[in-house]
Formats: C-alpha cells, structure tokens, sequence
C-alpha cells in the first residue's frame, strides 16, 4: 500500500490519475494538490500521453478543502493575514485550474461518488464527465462560508450555465447523478462498478485518433470559447495548416482510402 496521495497508472497512452486519501473523501491537502499539481506540469510535455482519466479512492471522488485543516488553521490557504492567505491560493490550489486551463491533452474525470466544493470545480475543469449513479455535485462553499478560490466560479457556468451554476452556488444543494446528466453536468451515468471501465474505453478511442491532432481539436474548442468567430477562424485555419504537416494526418488519410487499420506514430 502506498503512501502517495495521488497515484498514477500507465495505461499505454492512457494515464489513470487516482486522488489517492480515501480517510478524508480525498480532499485536497496539501498534499494532494502537491501530488496533482506535479503531474500536470509534466502531461503536455509528455508526448506518450494521449488521455488522462482522473478519479477517487475510496467511496468519493473529493470532497474538496479539508474542514479540519480550515478550523485548526494547518493549511497556509486558511491562516494567516489576509495578503498571505492571498498568496497561499495563488501557490495552492489556484495551480489546478491553471494547468488544467493550458492542459492539450484530454482529460476525463470518473466521478465515483461525491465532489463538493472544489471537488465539484476539478470535474469541470476535465473535459468529459462519467459519473456513477452514487456520484453526487455540489458547489457548496457558502456551507463553510467561503467563496469559491479555485476557479469554480469561472468553470461551473461554462459547463451548465450561469442560471445553473448560481442556484448552485447560492443553495448548497446537492446534485444527483440523473439530475446532473440532465444539467449537462456528466455526459453519461453508469452503475458504479462499470465507471471506470466506461473512462477507460472512451479513453481508449480517444487515443486510437492522432495524438497531436486530438491535443490540437481540445486546444482549438477550449481556446474558442473565449474568441469571437472571426478570431476562432483564424485560429482554425493555422492549426488546420499544422495538421496537414504531420506524418500521421497523412496515414489517416491513407488508410481510410486503403480499407485498413491506421498505425499512428505520434508524428
């Protein structure tokens, strides 16, 4: 048994990300903020990975900040004068949402069961949502009497909408697996022990496209959302430019035509 609080399986190109403190519903300590944090400043630049699944221990996916942790004032983002509180969340937990925001490669989360507060916010910040049929959402931040500090308030109403996202940030209510899926909160719910079978298998075609194509289409929507047409066109068109200069567009090309298995190089 490992004492890592975030622990990573390789897969092929697949990498399998476990929030890995089962006793605290996985919440992110310092050390699991550590451990995550570690891991995605190396994903782009790893040319091998194709796909990340990211899920919980235990019976949560996160239950985020550690209430212990804010009453007894352990963690630097909870004690403190106000400027060094500022500058515990900038060094923290706000490196997530950063790297997540520059992250190329695809990210699915498996969300086996709660993810509340900032657990809820890292769902969103994946690209794809599966969740179990016990999962359960909540932006619940107001219960502690905080405001969401991880970049929540910016990837909740870019996933289900401001309306949505403000009643859930204002009520606290927690979100079931059905009504999630019909908030657009997940794409799928599956019974729990078929999750990350399913994570693993929408990974796993994921991964059969080209690599650098599949980094470059995630990088040209996310990057769209924020453009407006004329900009996004424009981007379109230099990435479409790239493309069209790797080894494996062309094999794609030349084993739709030939009737046959592509065999992709990553070039």
């Amino acid at each position: 048994m490992t004492d890592a609080k975030v622990l990573i399986e390789r897969h092929g190109p697949i990498a399998l990300v476990t929030l890995n403190d089962p006793e605290t519903r996985n919440a992110l300590s310092p050390a699991v903020v550590a451990g995550l944090v570690a891991f995605l400043e190396g994903a782009n630049a790893d040319e091998s990975l194709g796909c990340i699944v990211l899920t919980g221990a235990g019976g949560a996916f996160c239950s985020g900040g550690n209430i212990k942790d804010m009453q007894e004032g352990t963690d630097p983002q909870f004690a403190g004068t106000p400027d060094r509180i500022q500058e515990a969340f900038r060094a923290g937990i706000q490196r997530i949402p950063a790297l997540f925001d520059a992250l190329d490669v695809p990210a699915i989360a498996a969300v086996n069961g709660v993810a509340v507060g900032a657990g809820c916010d890292i769902t969103c910040m994946c690209d794809i949502r599966i969740g179990a049929t016990r999962a359960k959402f909540a932006e619940s931040f107001l219960r502690v009497g905080l405001v969401s500090g991880d970049g929540g308030a910016w990837f909740l109403p870019r996933v289900v909408g401001y309306p949505r996202a403000i009643e859930m940030a204002l009520t606290c209510r927690m979100i079931e697996a059905d009504e999630a899926k019909a908030w657009g909160l997940v794409t799928h719910v599956v019974e729990a022990d078929a999750l990350l079978d399913t994570a693993m298998e929408m990974a796993r075609t994921i991964t059969a496209f080209p690599p650098r194509s599949a980094r470059l289409n995630k990088r040209l929507m996310r990057k769209s959302m924020s453009l407006d047409l004329a900009s996004c066109l424009e981007l379109s068109a230099a990435y479409q430019a790239i493309v069209q200069h790797t080894a494996d567009q062309k094999e794609a090309v030349a084993a739709l035509l030939e009737k046959r298995p592509a065999r992709f190089t990553g070039r």
